[in-house]
């Protein structure tokens, strides 16, 4: 029986304080709290959990904490309001660059599409023999 929390399946297998990372916005901090609060022991595995525990876990996630759609929503908000005002981080939004800080004269390949520009003798290579 799988468990589905905010839209998400939850792998059976796995201990209930790493499933509920699978949740866009629960990372193991929060994780760890949510499961101090519904009193279950976060070395149990999802396949273990009753309906009673997985309803419990559901109702706190679901309820108290911003997850999934509608946290999706809120990022992309924040980064459109950015573009909007004209401000520095929205136009590296908007470029697709680094927003933080980062250097890019070097490490920002995967940004730039990995494009390797190496320098070479500048010989031509010689012509096919015919």
């Amino acid at each position: 029986m799988a468990i589905r929390i905010a839209g998400v399946t939850i792998p059976n297998e796995k201990r209930v304080e790493i499933a509920l990372t699978y949740i866009y916005g629960i990372g193991k901090p929060k994780s760890q709290a949510i499961l101090k609060l519904a009193k279950i022991n976060p070395n149990t595995r999802v396949k273990d959990l009753d309906d009673e525990q997985a309803n419990k876990l559901r109702n706190l996630i679901e309820k108290q904490n911003k997850v999934e759609g509608d946290l999706k929503r809120d990022v992309f908000a924040n980064i459109k309001r950015l573009k909007e005002i004209g401000s520095y981080r929205g136009s590296r939004h908007a470029k697709g660059l680094p927003v933080r800080g980062q250097r890019t004269k070097t490490n920002n390949r995967t940004v730039r599409g990995n494009i390797r520009k190496t320098a070479t003798s500048g010989k031509k290579p010689a012509a096919q023999k015919t």
